[in-house]
């Protein structure tokens, strides 16, 4: 009798961790052991009261109202959205920023690629034994860069793609760093977008493998070419197989279309396009150490590496394509975040210590046209933040903070929002 009781109550409690009922009088699902279904099949278990926000997500809802109108500040269209203990606790958005739009979430993408990669080392070993520290410049993993132009390029490691310490010269006005010192950089050539495989490969090095740190969108996308060689199949679909389908996402794709061109292969660099609740599934996932649902689908052991100081980056907090905060320099927030950002204010936070997630939306007008992904999107449009202008900083108002260091500070003011 005691057997069957006991699979019964088993079965209750699988229930129970499906159906998402740990905010009903069924009892709590732990967070560790709650993994939200597709949003076609109800998605993210919430919490709107605010006693209850205060009481099973331990998180203070008056400061996750400051941080939306912060939030506000800091971008034409934008959205925030917050899971802590397993619970969607916040959702806002303005603009053309919904649930439901499918943006250019810019260099954001480039943790997507870094976690497909990560997938890729542990399911093809045999291939790659040498994991982070195996050379690519190969003629078996990129026989497209021979002949050599440069051959430094032949001690590039896959973790120095990754960490941004392969050599490659930093886009745009990026400097180089070494050891923490800054180093000013020329500008130079990069990415074409009607040529991103050759024009990845052939950007110019500044410093040898290993010797600094630059922020350069090539070194991704040549980590991407590495696994589209060695699995056979592009970033898109090696995503959508490993990590959309498993976890339930939406609609999503690349931005491919660029007026007149359509590019062949996405861009490990970025320019992913989600829905809002499916960027929380991903980051939620690396909270759970890259656990979904009683599999595995990403190996524990990289998602750790992530969200650490790198041996292949002792240069800068900079770990496999997402910053992190071992160093303190986001004072306001634990030490053990980490996050990835994307022009135009786009940012996914992971934060373990505090059990919580952050989405924060961006981005200009630009980057929600529906030509760039060919992905059917909500109507009507909300035009209402079309004029949006920054407000200035005044002695008694921090104004608008763009880019990073907007992000920041939402990462500050949620993870100060955590009352327990």
């Amino acid at each position: 009798m005691f057997s069957v009781v006991r699979r019964l109550a088993g079965l209750a409690v699988m229930i129970v961790g499906v159906l998402g009922l740990g905010s009903s009088g069924f009892g709590r699902v732990h967070a560790a052991d709650y993994f939200p279904p597709p949003d076609s099949q109800g998605g993210w278990r919430t919490l709107t009261d605010a006693r209850a926000v205060r009481q099973k997500a331990g998180i203070d809802p008056q400061r996750l109202e400051r941080a939306w109108e912060f939030t506000q500040r800091c971008s034409q269209n934008a959205g925030l959205l917050v899971v802590r203990r397993g619970y969607l606790v916040f959702e806002g958005y303005a603009g053309r920023a919904q649930r439901n739009v499918n943006p250019d979430m810019a260099s954001t993408g480039k943790a997507y690629t870094s976690v497909a990669c990560g997938i890729l080392l542990n399911e093809f070993k045999d291939r790659l034994p040498d994991g982070l520290s195996t050379r690519v410049f190969t003629p078996d993993l990129l026989p497209e860069a021979f002949p050599l132009d440069d051959p430094r390029r032949s001690d590039i490691t896959l973790g120095q793609l990754l960490c941004m310490t392969a050599g490659y010269h930093g886009e745009g006005t990026s400097p180089g760093v070494v050891r923490g010192q800054t180093v000013p950089l020329t500008p130079v050539s990069g990415q074409d977008i009607r040529d991103l495989d050759r024009s990845s490969i052939r950007t110019v090095l500044w410093t040898n493998a290993g010797a600094g740190y630059s922020y350069s969108s090539p070194a991704p996308h040549i980590a991407s070419m590495v696994l589209r060689r060695i699995s056979g199949m592009d970033l898109q679909d090696y995503i959508d197989t490993r990590l959309a389908k498993p976890m339930g996402w939406g609609p999503w794709g690349y931005c491919l279309h660029r007026g007149d061109f359509t590019m062949p292969h996405a861009n490990g660099a970025g320019s992913i396009a989600v829905h809002a609740t499916d960027a929380l599934r991903f980051g939620y996932c690396l909270l759970r150490e890259g656990r979904w649902a009683g599999r595995q689908l990403v190996p524990a052991d990289y998602v750790r590496l992530c969200g650490s100081p790198s041996p292949w980056n002792p240069h800068t907090p900079f770990s496999l394509m997402f910053e992190n905060n071992s160093d303190g320099h986001v004072a306001g927030a634990p030490r053990d975040a980490y996050y990835k950002s994307g022009a135009g204010g786009f940012g996914l936070f992971v934060v373990p210590s505090l059990d919580l997630v952050i989405y924060k939306m961006g981005g200009n007008n630009g980057q929600y046209d529906p030509t760039l992904t060919g992905l059917p999107q909500p109507d009507p449009v909300d035009h209402s933040r079309d004029d949006w202008k920054p407000v200035p900083r005044t002695p008694f108002n921090e104004g608008s903070l763009g880019g990073d260091d907007g992000l920041r500070r939402v990462l500050e003011m949620v993870s100060a929002a955590v009352r327990d």
